[in-house]
C-alpha cells in the first residue's frame, strides 16, 4: 500500500539539525505516554548520541502524513490509541504478527517505505509468563475492551492455549461479547484471567474503572491492566482489596519498547 499525499496542518516541526535519527511516537492524547522518557533514558544510559525521540500528538491519523513529509529524519514510530488499527491504510506493507493480529503499534522507516509490526504481541507475552504464577492453564480469560491491544492480547492467548471473551460495552451475540452487565452472571470460578485493554484509569483521568462485579474476584484471579501511568489504576486496588494478584502495563511497555528498537535498528 502507499499512503496518501499529505494534506496541510500546523504540527510543531522538531528541532533534529544535529540528530542523524528520529524515532517518535503518535496517537492521541499522548500526556500520559512515558515512552519518550524511557528512549531518552535509554539514550543517554546506553551513549546513543546520534537519536532522539518525540511525541507527535495527532487529532487526526490523517496528520501522520505530514509528520512523515515535517520529519525526514524518521525513522520508527510507535502508535498508541487510538491508532493501531486505523494506521494499516498508510503502511507499504505488516510483517506476519502485524498481518495476524490486525493492528499495528510499531513502525518502521526505511527508503521510503513504512512497515508495520506488532511488538504488543512480544511485550505482553512476556510479561503475561512473568506473572501467571499458579493461574490454572486451562481457565480462560476476559479481554475488556476490543481495540486494536486487545487484538494483540487475545493473540497471545490463543498462542498460549488460553480461551477467552471478549467485554465490551454492548453485547454482541454474533462474535460472543459479553457487556459488563452479563459479568454479575459469569461463572467466575471459569475466568481466572482479566486483561484489560481500555484506556479507562489512564492518566489524567485516573478515577475511571472498567464496571466490574469486584466481589467475584479471589486469590485465584490475576488481573492484568494494560494501563502504567499511574502504576496502580483503580481496577488494580480493588482488584488487590479481594485479594487477586495484580500486574500493570509497565513491564510490558518496557519489553515492548526494546523490541521495537531492534526492529528500528535492522
Amino acid at each position: 500500500m502507499t499512503y496518501r499525499i499529505p494534506k496541510a496542518g500546523s504540527l510543531k516541526k522538531t528541532n533534529h539539525q544535529q540528530v542523524m535519527r528520529l524515532f517518535g511516537l503518535i496517537g492521541y492524547p499522548l500526556g500520559h505516554s512515558f515512552s519518550q522518557q524511557y528512549f531518552s533514558e535509554k539514550f543517554m544510559r546506553e551513549g546513543i548520541t546520534d537519536a532522539q525521540y518525540e511525541l507527535f500528538p495527532i487529532p487526526v491519523i490523517g496528520d501522520l502524513e505530514q509528520v512523515l513529509r515535517e520529519q525526514p529524519a524518521l525513522c520508527g514510530l510507535n502508535v498508541t490509541i487510538p491508532y493501531k488499527e486505523l494506521v494499516l491504510p498508510y503502511l507499504h506493507e505488516l510483517d506476519e504478527t502485524a498481518r495476524a493480529v490486525g493492528a499495528v503499534n510499531c513502525i518502521r522507516i526505511r527508503d521510503g517505505r513504512l512497515t508495520g509490526f506488532n511488538t504488543d504481541v512480544y511485550g505482553f507475552e512476556q510479561s503475561l509468563r512473568n506473572s501467571l504464577g499458579p493461574v490454572v492453564p486451562s481457565s480462560q480469560a476476559l479481554i475488556l475492551g476490543t481495540g486494536g491491544a486487545s487484538k494483540a492480547v487475545a493473540f497471545v492467548l490463543r498462542k498460549m492455549g488460553i480461551g477467552y471473551r471478549f467485554v465490551s460495552r454492548k453485547a454482541d451475540a454474533e462474535s460472543g461479547w459479553l457487556n459488563y452487565d452479563d459479568l454479575r452472571e459469569l461463572n467466575w470460578s471459569e475466568y481466572h484471567l482479566v486483561v484489560n485493554t481500555t484506556p479507562l484509569g489512564t492518566y489524567p483521568k485516573t478515577d475511571g474503572c472498567p464496571d466490574l462485579p469486584f466481589e467475584k474476584l479471589s486469590a485465584q484471579h490475576l488481573v492484568f491492566d494494560l494501563v502504567y501511568n499511574p502504576p496502580q489504576t483503580v481496577l488494580l486496588r480493588h482488584a488487590s482489596e479481594q485479594n487477586a494478584r495484580v500486574q500493570n502495563g509497565l513491564e510490558m511497555l518496557q519489553l515492548q519498547a526494546e523490541k521495537a528498537w531492534d526492529i528500528w535498528q535492522q
